[in-house]
């Protein structure tokens, strides 16, 4: 897999602990949706900070389980510290990593777009999975966001971002080729939803959710020649008071979701 385009420092790990609570009820949504359920056994690819794994344990119930895996240490000693008795983490390559147990189903957010070939990590991952069993792909597709009246500096922080993570190889938009995805892994894709947030004016979760990462991708969007360091300084608390003054509503990237069931 390409290397996770943010890092792993503490900074990055908050946003990421800000960015989950932000798209947790979406996320439960398109679980749900999908199928995940009590008693199944899950395998939680690219878990970070665990935050999916716990969403899912509680949805499996005791009866179930759940196993996390991740290649970054850092992220993986915070969601040690917060498991559930029915969820085990490991750290590995997740296009590498193998369970002698199969699972019920396999689970996937915001992964495909850091990974190089999100194609072969599915085709692969499938075969850890019972006949019947469920591949659930959730990501963003940046491609919706906007504000409502149009603000220029979250448009161009929208297209700062998207920029910035293509000069790393990443696809910001990859929440919407999810059933391709399915289909070219070899699974005839049941259902995908995609869910949008309507962030009211002067939400100061607009901003800092935006803001969290442009600043993680500072970087490189400066080394890119993508805006310059002078446009990105304080830009959190200039972007929240341009959406005031606005009277605008933020609708973040789109949380999109696609399920098939093995054959």
């Amino acid at each position: 897999m390409s290397t996770y385009s943010l890092g792993n420092d503490p900074q990055e790990l908050a946003r990421l602990d800000h960015q989950a609570e932000a798209i947790a009820r979406p996320t439960a949504m398109l679980l749900q949706a999908a199928g995940i359920g009590p008693g199944m056994r899950v395998l939680d690819l690219g878990t970070g900070l665990g935050h999916v794994a716990m969403q899912v344990a509680a949805m499996v119930g005791p009866e179930g389980s759940v196993v996390g895996v991740d290649q970054s240490a850092e992220a993986l000693e915070v969601a040690r510290s917060r498991a559930r008795p029915n969820v085990r983490f490991e750290q590995a390559d997740v296009l590498a990593f193998r369970d002698p147990e199969p699972f019920d189903a396999i689970v996937a957010r915001l992964l495909l777009f850091h990974v190089a070939d999100p194609v072969e990590l599915v085709r692969r991952q499938a075969e850890a999975l019972r006949p019947g069993g469920l591949v659930v792909l959730i990501d963003f597709d940046i491609g919706p966001g906007r504000s409502e009246p149009n603000v220029s500096l979250a448009a161009d922080a929208l297209a700062w971002i998207d920029a910035g993570f293509r000069s790393a190889g990443a696809n910001p938009r990859i929440g919407a080729r999810l059933v391709p995805i399915l289909r070219d892994a070899g699974f005839e894709p049941l259902e995908t939803i995609g869910l949008q947030g309507y962030l009211a004016p002067g939400d100061p979760m607009g901003a800092a959710m935006v803001a969290g990462v442009v600043r993680s991708l500072a970087g490189r969007i400066v080394a890119e020649g993508i805006a310059t360091a002078a446009e990105l300084e304080d830009f959190e608390p200039r972007l929240a008071a341009a959406l005031r003054e606005a009277d605008a509503v933020l609708m973040p990237p789109t949380v999109a979701g696609a399920w098939a069931r093995k054959p």
